[in-house]
């Protein structure tokens, strides 16, 4: 007897349920156009090559200002590999002037773009609370999501995962941290 598409449709969603990283993991990040703080127009594809965590924030985001120095050390730890680390500012327009003393005060000097909002957010499966963190492949697919404040474990886990060839588990899917 021929399966519906109903069927097949169940089907594949419980072989996801059961196989969160694998769904995730042939997604392709969303890539619209950002602006780096000197204006310049970014799009994360230009980092294709690279494993790339993009961090959503904002000025105004108290639990982002204790993770964006976590962020910048673990990013000179991998001075010298294929990993690069982006910030990505929610601020409205008004406030995008305050950025880059934000980033002074904090000590923290990583690529910082801008332009993005909760539904850019929202479109890397990331819903609309800063800070989140999406961990990208270098052919720019999703691998591992954290919602809330990434802890240096859960960004660690999925970079060396990805530099290490895929070896062993993979990164979970998704972390909440709030």
């Amino acid at each position: 007897m021929p399966q519906s598409r109903f069927t097949v449709a169940c089907w594949a969603l419980t072989l996801c349920a059961l196989l969160p990283g694998a769904a995730l993991s042939a997604r392709r990040a969303p890539d619209p156009g950002f602006k780096a703080l000197d204006g310049q127009a970014r799009k994360l594809s230009s980092l294709r090559g690279q494993v790339v965590v993009v961090n959503f924030w904002a000025t105004w985001c108290g639990p982002c200002q204790e993770e964006l120095p976590r962020l910048s050390q673990l990013a000179a730890s991998y001075a010298g590999k294929p990993v690069r680390f982006v910030l990505i500012s929610i601020d409205a327009p008004k406030d995008r002037p305050k950025i880059p003393a934000v980033l002074a005060r904090l000590h923290v000097d990583l690529e910082s773009w801008a332009n993005a909002d909760t539904d850019t957010m929202d479109s890397f499966g990331l819903g609309d609370i800063v800070p989140g963190t999406a961990i990208l492949d270098e052919k720019g697919e999703l691998v591992t999501r954290i919602m809330g404040e990434a802890r240096e474990d859960d960004v660690r886990g999925a970079v060396e995962w990805l530099l290490g060839g895929r070896s062993g588990p993979a990164p979970a899917a998704l972390t909440k941290r709030y």
